[in-house]
C-alpha cells in the first residue's frame, strides 16, 4: 500500500533538512527522487545520500521563484525521465534567510520575498509540470504549507502567513481545475517543526502531542498524498501539527 514504483517525484528544497525527509521518504516507497535545491552541491548531495541506500535518485538545481530557471529544469527532466508524476513544493525560505520581522518593521521587498517563493514559485512550477500530467491522466501537486496561514502567532509571520494562505487558495482553486484530469491538487498544514532552535519548547506548550514534527511526519503524509490510494482526496489542507489546532 501508498506504493509508488514507477512515478518520478520532484521535491523542491530537498537538499537538506525537512526537504530530505520528504524526499528519502517517497524514495523509500519506490519513486525515482529528483532533489531540487537552490544550491547545486545541496541538489547533488542530497542525491548522493539517498543513493547510498539504494534509492533511486537525481539532482536538479533550481531558483523556483526564476520562471525561466523553473521551465527549463522541468524541460530537462521529462526529457531525462519521461514524466513527472509528484511533485512536492517544499522550498519555502528565501535563500538569504528567514527573514521574520514584525510586521510594522517589515519592508515591502521582504514581503515579496515569501510570495514569490511560497506563491509564485509554486504556480511557475504547476504551469511548467501540469501539462504532462494532464497528457498522462495522472498526477499529484503537493504544496507544503504551515499553520501560519490559519492562526496568529504573534512571532513576526504575517508576511510569511500571508503568502502560505495565498498557496492555499491556489491550490484549492486548482484542483477543480485538474482533478477531472486525473491530477490531484492538496497542501499540508505544518505546525511547529523541529528545524529551528526553540521548536521542541514550544511544541511542548501547544501540541497534544509534547514534541515538535520531524521530516519523518511530512514525509509520511506527502507519501499517502502521493499515492493511488489518495486518487479521491483533492483540494484538501491535511493538517500535520501534532494536534496544535484542530478546528
Amino acid at each position: 500500500m501508498f506504493r509508488l514504483d514507477g512515478k518520478v517525484a520532484l521535491v523542491s528544497g530537498a537538499g537538506r533538512g525537512m526537504g530530505f525527509g520528504v524526499a528519502q521518504m517517497l524514495a523509500r516507497q519506490g519513486a525515482t527522487v529528483i532533489v531540487n535545491d537552490f544550491f547545486a552541491d545541496r541538489a547533488e548531495a542530497g542525491a548522493e545520500a539517498l543513493r547510498s541506500e539504494d534509492l533511486k535518485a537525481f539532482g536538479a538545481t533550481a531558483d523556483m521563484t526564476d520562471r525561466e530557471a523553473v521551465f527549463v529544469m522541468v524541460k530537462h527532466l521529462l526529457a531525462d525521465h519521461g514524466s513527472i508524476d509528484v511533485f512536492v513544493h517544499n522550498a519555502g525560505i528565501p535563500a538569504q534567510g528567514w527573514g521574520y520581522t514584525p510586521f510594522l518593521e517589515s519592508p515591502p521587498s521582504e514581503w515579496d520575498a515569501w510570495l514569490q517563493l511560497n506563491l509564485h514559485g509554486l504556480m511557475h512550477a504547476c504551469q511548467a509540470i501540469l501539462p504532462s500530467m494532464i497528457e498522462r491522466g495522472w498526477g499529484r501537486i503537493i504544496a507544503v504549507n504551515s499553520d501560519a496561514a490559519r492562526t496568529a502567532t504573534g512571532m513576526g509571520l504575517c508576511a510569511y502567513g500571508a503568502a502560505k494562505a495565498a498557496a492555499i487558495g491556489f491550490i484549492r482553486n486548482l484542483s477543480g481545475e485538474v482533478g477531472r484530469h486525473g491530477v490531484t491538487a492538496n497542501a499540508l498544514s505544518l505546525g511547529t517543526m523541529n528545524n529551528w532552535e526553540g521548536s521542541a519548547q514550544i511544541a511542548r506548550k501547544t501540541a497534544s502531542v509534547k514534541r515538535a514534527g520531524s521530516p519523518q511526519d511530512v514525509g509520511a503524509a506527502i507519501v499517502y498524498l502521493a499515492s493511488p490510494e489518495a486518487e479521491w482526496v483533492n483540494g484538501q489542507v491535511l493538517p500535520v501539527n501534532g494536534g496544535s489546532i484542530v478546528c
